[in-house]
Order: C-alpha cells, then structure tokens, then sequence
C-alpha cells in the first residue's frame, strides 16, 4: 500500500501565497515559520519537510513569483510590446505583496534568500525578444537592446509602483495614466 501523500503542491502553494502576503504586512524579520504554518493551516514539519527552513521558503516565493509573472509576460508575448505592457500591470495588480516582494527590497536583508538568476532573468525574456523583432522590422529605433528594455521596464514599473503605492490624488484614474505612459514608451523609441 502506497502512503499517502502529506505535503503536496497544493500545499506547497498555499504556504507560498500565505508567507508573500505575511512578509509583505509584517516584513521578512518579524514572520515566523510557526506564523506561516498557522496561516497556512499546517505544521511547520510541513513547511520544513516542503521548503527546508526560512530562507529556502522566501527564496521559493521569490522564484515562484518570478516564474508566475514570466509565464503572464510569455502569455501576452505576441502582442507586442502593448500587450506585455498590459500584462505587466494586470499581474502586479492581482499579485500586490508578490509583486512588492519582487521588486521592492524588502527581502534584500536576507543575504541568504536570493532569487533563482535564470528565473528571475527569464521572467523578462518576452521584453527583450518584442524589443528585439520591433527593432528587426523598423517599428522602433535602433539601440542597445538591454538599454531599450531597461529603460521600458523602468517606465512600466514605475508607473505600477506608484499605483500600487497608492502615491497619487483620491480621483486618479490609473487606466488612464497607464493608458498614456505606454503611449509615451512606445512614442519615445519609434523610429
């Protein structure tokens, strides 16, 4: 008789969810293993048994968000730069906490907890391949491809994090501002 599986990827899952959204309000010092197993509905054996201790979890969430927002940006890929810009923030906007993990610092104290290189890089794969076929067929200028993405996902991601920051008027209308800041991206480089 085959034992049954205790610790499996839906619960790998909840407590990558879980531990984002716990790190993300309380900060990576103050959350405990024993506070995630809690939220989770677990033990810590479980988190211990799925992950390896604290640093191994926070990497994993890392790169689990990593990989999640990559698989977003291949899905939008063959719409061109738009449709990346799009998924961009609609990605962000349904991952808060993972998104502000990824790309706010907060976890950069913990030296021991670093994204996977080749994930995390991968993750902006569909950026440099439309930056590169744009630039192929003469709908943009010609420039260093890393320059020309670094530039975009810096225009992008800043736009997402002052939404997200909620850094603007009551009346905002962020559709709008996101609407024009890709209008701007894609005027900026035409040729």
């Amino acid at each position: 008789m085959a034992r049954p599986v205790l610790h499996d990827s839906v619960l790998r899952s909840r407590l990558l969810d879980v531990t984002a959204e716990l790190v993300d309000r309380e900060g990576p010092a103050r959350v405990t293993l024993r506070q995630v197993a809690a939220a989770a509905g677990t033990s810590t054996t479980a988190v211990y048994s799925l992950f390896g201790g604290k640093s191994e979890l926070l990497s994993a969430v890392i790169d689990s968000g990593f990989a999640s927002f990559g698989d977003a940006q291949r899905a939008a890929a063959d719409g061109g730069l738009p449709a990346l810009g799009i998924a961009y923030r609609e990605w962000a906007l349904a991952h808060p906490a993972l998104y502000r993990l990824m790309f706010g610092g907060a976890l950069a104290s913990y030296a021991e907890c670093v994204a996977d290189p080749e994930t995390a890089d991968g993750s902006m794969e569909p950026l440099r391949r439309s930056i590169a076929a744009a630039q192929a067929e003469g709908s943009m200028r010609q420039a260093s491809l890393e320059d020309v993405a670094a530039v975009i996902w810096a225009q992008v991601h800043g736009l997402v994090s002052l939404e997200l920051a909620g850094i603007a008027p009551p009346d905002a209308d962020w559709d709008a501002a996101y609407n024009a800041g890709l209008d701007a991206v894609s005027r900026a480089w035409a040729p």
